[in-house]
C-alpha cells in the first residue's frame, strides 16, 4: 500500500468563526486521483482551501508527505509540495502568458516554463499575451500551468471545468490525467461534471454539510445510484 501523500484528521475549519468543515477526516496515496463531490455549498472548495492554509482551522491535523503543515502557512505550504489552482483561477491579467509562468517557477531557472508549453501547446502560442486576452479555458491552462511549474507532490483543483466547452474540458482532463502518469503527482479535483471527474479519479469523497458522507471508488458509487440520487441529487 502507497505511502499516504496527504493526511486530514478530524478537521474543522470555516471562516472566522464560522465553521463549514466538521471532523473531516481522510486520506490519499501518493500518486491517487481523489474527485471529491458533492451538492453546491457543502464544503468542497472550503476543504481545498483549507488543505492550502487559506482558511481558519478550528481543529484536526493536515499532513503532506508525512510533514504536519496544520499550522503552516500558505507560502510554506507550497513550498513543501502543495499546489492550488483556486476555482477563480487567480491569473494575473496585466502580466503575459509568459510572466505568469515565471511567477510560478519558484528558483528553478527560466526555461523550465518549456515545461508548460509542452503540457498546454496552445500558452505556447499565445505567450506574449496578456492574461486578460485570454479566454476562460487558457486562463484556466494559465492557471493549472504556474501551479505545476513548482512541482507540486499534490496537486488541487477546484472546479476547473467550471464553465468551458466540452472540447476545452476534455483537452485539460487529458493533461491532468498526463500529470498523474508521467509524473506520480497526487491530484485532488472538485467538479460538479460528474461523469468526467469519475472517469479521471480513483478514489471517491462526498461531502454532506461539511462532513464526509461517503469515500470509495468510483466503481462502487456507480453501482449504488441510490447513492448518487441522495448525495449528488442526479440520477445514475
Amino acid at each position: 500500500m502507497n505511502t499516504p501523500a496527504l493526511e486530514v484528521a478530524g478537521l474543522c475549519a470555516g471562516y472566522g468563526p464560522t465553521r463549514i468543515l466538521e471532523d473531516v477526516t481522510f486520506s490519499v496515496p501518493a500518486g491517487g486521483r481523489l474527485a471529491v463531490l458533492g451538492r453546491n455549498g457543502m464544503g468542497k472548495t472550503t476543504l481545498l482551501a483549507s488543505i492550502a492554509g487559506q482558511t481558519r482551522r478550528h481543529a484536526g491535523t493536515i499532513r503532506l508527505d508525512t510533514r504536519d503543515i496544520s499550522a503552516a502557512e500558505s507560502s510554506l505550504r507550497a513550498l513543501a509540495g502543495l499546489g492550488y489552482v483556486p476555482q477563480h483561477r487567480a491569473i494575473f491579467k496585466s502580466l503575459t502568458v509568459e510572466e505568469n509562468l515565471f511567477a510560478g517557477l519558484k528558483s528553478r531557472p527560466q526555461a523550465a516554463v518549456e515545461e508548460a508549453y509542452a503540457l498546454f501547446p496552445r500558452l505556447k502560442e499565445r505567450r506574449r499575451n496578456m492574461g486578460g486576452q485570454l479566454s476562460g479555458g487558457e486562463q484556466q491552462m494559465l492557471s493549472t500551468a504556474r501551479a505545476i511549474l513548482g512541482e507540486p507532490t499534490l496537486l488541487l483543483l477546484d472546479e476547473p471545468l467550471e464553465g468551458l466547452a466540452p472540447v476545452i474540458c476534455d483537452e485539460l482532463m487529458l493533461a491532468f490525467s498526463a500529470l498523474a502518469r508521467d509524473k506520480a503527482m497526487t491530484i485532488m479535483l472538485v467538479e460538479q461534471r460528474i461523469r468526467a471527474a469519475l472517469d479521471f479519479a480513483d478514489g471517491v469523497l462526498i461531502l454532506e454539510r461539511g462532513r464526509v458522507a461517503w469515500t470509495g471508488t468510483p466503481a462502487e458509487l456507480s453501482a449504488q445510484p441510490e447513492v448518487v440520487d441522495r448525495l449528488l441529487g442526479v440520477g445514475h
